[in-house]
């Protein structure tokens, strides 16, 4: 029996159900968008495919699409940063602790301060990367205005492609699925080059640490 991959990507999009709201919904489409992208690890692919599709179509404006969900996203970011800042004593005191977040969050805050932007863009398309480049970055004491900028960075290049694959799939056809695949399917692409480019980078720092 064949897989219906719109239905299983719908499954696991809790917002999904919103979609059919954005068509005709004028200024009400934008505010969906903004809102099931403010807060992390909500899965909204299907929305963000829906806004491009009916960019597309002419039925909503494609900048104010992208201009909704990145300038969302960087507020949700910037909030997870304070959050993590404000929390910082007890995030360091748990890292002091040990233990496998402990080791997370020395390696995050260890990469944020090194890496600086490179990591906080890179961070963005890992899974989870968004929450953790937040709160490690906050809580290390990591700039707050060097890190905004590494989140408008990281939020346009996430909003150009997620959006961007459902514009590019009602250009091309009508078939919501091929749309959802395709959006799926960079977003696979770009958090696994991330991913390696990430690992290159730190195998490639490896041996400086120890020597210090």
């Amino acid at each position: 029996m064949g897989i219906d991959f719109g239905s299983l990507v719908s499954w696991l999009d809790v917002t999904s159900g919103l979609s059919s709201s954005l068509s005709g919904a004028a200024c009400w489409a934008y505010a969906i968008l903004a809102l099931t992208t403010l807060p992390p690890l909500l899965p909204n692919a299907v929305l963000l495919v829906t806004g491009g599709m009916l960019a597309a179509r002419g039925e909503m404006s494609l900048l104010l699409v992208l201009a909704s969900v990145a300038g969302s996203a960087v507020l949700g970011d910037l909030l997870i940063h304070r959050f993590g800042r404000a929390a910082g004593a007890r995030v360091r005191g748990s890292a002091r602790a040990g233990g496998r977040k402990g080791e997370l969050f020395d390696w995050a805050s260890h990469r944020v301060h090194r890496g600086g932007l490179a990591f906080v863009v890179g961070v963005r398309f890992l899974p989870s990367g968004r929450l953790l480049a937040g709160l490690t970055a906050g809580a290390a004491r990591y700039p707050a205005s060097k890190f905004a900028l590494g989140a408008v960075l990281a939020e346009t290049v996430w909003a150009g492609y997620s959006v961007g694959a459902g514009y590019f799939g009602g250009k091309v056809s009508d078939d919501p699925v091929f749309s959802i695949a395709t959006g799926v399917g960079l977003s696979v692409l770009v958090g696994a080059v991330a991913a390696l480019l990430q690992r290159r980078s730190a195998a490639g720092r490896t041996p400086v640490s120890k020597e210090a």
